[in-house]
């Protein structure tokens, strides 16, 4: 679907949510080939299985669907009797080929949030001198992009010393010492004796047929992933491009096996990803099909009732993929620096349809709040929404980083403090901002086996 289309569906989705009858769609849309009948059944069980969610998914899965998906899913609408939808969405497909301009996101507006509470000569001062820090008070920022900042408002200050990753906690004596108190406790440490500790598997999607676009780079954070694992004791199996069925295929067979001799184990998934309806763990992951696979779904996979011979040992899953696409501009804290963008470089999204304005769009967010099974982590390269960034020649930030990390690290440090790590990292990198994230269930520390 091409980026008028998609703007197009964003703008009218609130109506489209509201006002859409699902029911009487899908024998529609399976004789006109806009979905299988496995597709069909995934946006049938949507969120809570009402008609918003079915309608809200089917609009978000809509954007997968190829150039025609539009016009044909115009015609189930005509079809199906639901005139008004299909007119609305006519005339706005029409409108917007004369008129490009008007399906077009809205060029972002800078706002300045000032100094508080200024007396009047230093409110003066603020305002003549914007970028000129007053003592014990919050100096003006300014966020958006830069392009469309205010001359004045530009900030002429150096950026003040932030901590490097590298320097945060001191690493002496007493911290090593208290390091090897906690791994020997199994009270409030995972017990990880086991060689190997447990499976790891990679799935690498790079190359999509379904118009979604290749994934250049990713081998790279596969090769790594791969080392590092094996490393950190591992047995570490790897599968490349992966369509959405055979990626529950490969996930089911890995949850069947018996882990008992085993302490722990890995999913890492590098992929394009979108925003997905959910209860538990927002995101899903797109197979080389262009069918998304719910990230709740990946991890239950693995629960209590699924994989017996994991209760009450660590499941982790680390996730690079976009939760979106809003690209995050950052506020200013400082000039930026150029210093983590390789000469020659172009970092691409692993984006997937999302909203493009807030203010008008029916935010899918968690509909409820179920028991989540413990022993459980994942981690997302970006939080949820967001564009998640890759360098065609060096990997994606969060895999280069989390590989970085784990190298230094991982001999002393938990897996929580090594993701802090990675975390602050990510988050310097760059013009556009990424900050990764993660959902942690796990009832004890967990130190890799080094």
């Amino acid at each position: 679907m091409d980026d008028a289309d998609r703007q197009l569906l964003r703008r009218c989705r609130v109506r489209l949510v509201s006002e859409l009858q699902v029911a009487p769609l899908w024998d529609v849309l399976l004789s006109r080939e806009l979905f299988t009948p496995g597709m069909i059944e995934d946006i049938q069980q949507a969120g809570s299985g009402s008609r918003p969610d079915q309608a809200r998914q089917l609009v978000i899965d809509l954007e997968t669907r190829g150039r025609q998906a539009l016009p044909l899913f115009i015609s189930c609408l005509e079809d199906t009797g639901q005139t008004s939808l299909a007119s609305l969405l006519r005339t706005s497909s029409q409108a917007a080929k004369q008129d490009p301009k008007a399906v077009r996101p809205l060029d972002p507006i800078p706002v300045v949030l000032g100094p508080v509470d200024l007396k009047r000569e230093e409110l003066r001062m603020a305002k003549q001198y914007p970028s000129k820090p007053i003592p014990g008070k919050l100096t003006s920022e300014v966020l958006g992009p830069e392009e469309h900042w205010p001359a004045k408002l530009k900030p002429e200050v150096l950026r003040p010393e932030v901590p490097r990753p590298e320097d945060i906690g001191s690493g002496g004596v007493s911290d090593v010492r208290a390091q090897r108190e906690l791994r020997r406790n199994a009270d409030v440490a995972y017990v990880l004796n086991a060689d190997p500790c447990g499976y790891c598997l990679i799935i690498n999607n790079m190359n999509f047929s379904s118009g979604l676009s290749t994934r250049s780079g990713s081998n790279v954070d596969c090769e790594k992933l791969t080392h590092r694992f094996r490393l950190l004791h591992f047995s570490v199996e790897v599968k490349c491009n992966l369509t959405s069925k055979q990626m529950v295929q490969a996930l089911m067979e890995l949850a069947r096996r018996d882990h008992g001799a085993l302490d722990c184990c890995v999913v890492v998934i590098l992929s394009h990803g979108c925003e997905a309806s959910h209860r538990q763990f927002p995101g899903a992951i797109y197979g080389t099909d262009g069918c998304p696979v719910p990230v709740e779904k990946i991890v239950n996979t693995f629960n209590g009732t699924s994989c017996p011979s994991l209760g009450g040992k660590p499941k982790l899953f680390f996730i690079q993929a976009c939760g979106g696409e809003q690209k995050d501009p950052g506020f200013e804290v400082a000039s930026t620096s150029s210093k983590d963008r390789a000469p020659g470089s172009n970092p691409e999204p692993d984006a997937a349809p999302f909203q493009d304005n807030p203010g008008n769009c029916d935010q899918p967010d968690a509909i409820s709040s179920l028991p989540t099974p413990s022993d459980i982590f994942v981690s997302y390269s970006t939080f949820p929404g967001f564009v998640s960034w890759r360098d065609p020649n060096s990997g994606s930030w969060y895999i280069e980083t989390l590989d970085r990390v784990f190298e230094q690290w991982a001999h002393s440090d938990d897996l929580q403090s090594l993701l802090l790590r990675v975390a602050h990292a990510v988050s310097e990198k760059g013009i556009y901002k990424q900050i990764p994230g993660c959902f942690n269930f796990l009832r004890k520390k967990l130190f890799f086996k080094t």
